[in-house]
């Protein structure tokens, strides 16, 4: 059996630290979680993560501001933004930007999947 991929999961809030690594682990994915986007940046995760969930809204760093850096830093890991604060407009701009997908917490499992499916290619 093949090792299971790293999804990197970065927000501020406790409770998503806590719950979203879980459920991912349930999907048969490895996690990591980290506080902010700085955190992520100076972790040695960066260099294995296959898949990124970040929220949009964070101190320091925001989450639009880290997939730029990332860019700069030339690092090709696709992104799936969460967020409690969502408009509508947001979801369209951070695609057209190159993430995967912007869901509105509270999310369902299936949302997620979808997502995950459409940033991680299928064995």
């Amino acid at each position: 059996m093949s090792p299971a991929l790293l999804v990197s999961v970065v927000d501020d809030d406790e409770s998503v630290r806590e719950s979203l690594p879980d459920l991912l682990r349930e999907f048969g994915y490895t996690v990591a979680a980290f506080s902010s986007a700085a955190e992520f940046l100076a972790s040695a995760e960066i260099e294995s993560t296959r898949c990124l969930i970040l929220d949009v809204a964070m101190p320091g760093m925001s989450g639009p501001e880290l997939m730029l850096e990332l860019r700069r830093r030339q690092y090709a890991i696709p992104l799936i933004f969460i967020t409690a604060h969502g408009s509508a407009s947001e979801r369209p701009r951070l695609v057209r930007q190159g993430a995967v997908e912007c869901l509105a917490k509270p999310f369902s499992e299936a949302e997620l999947l979808r997502a995950l499916n459409a940033a991680l290619p299928q064995p």
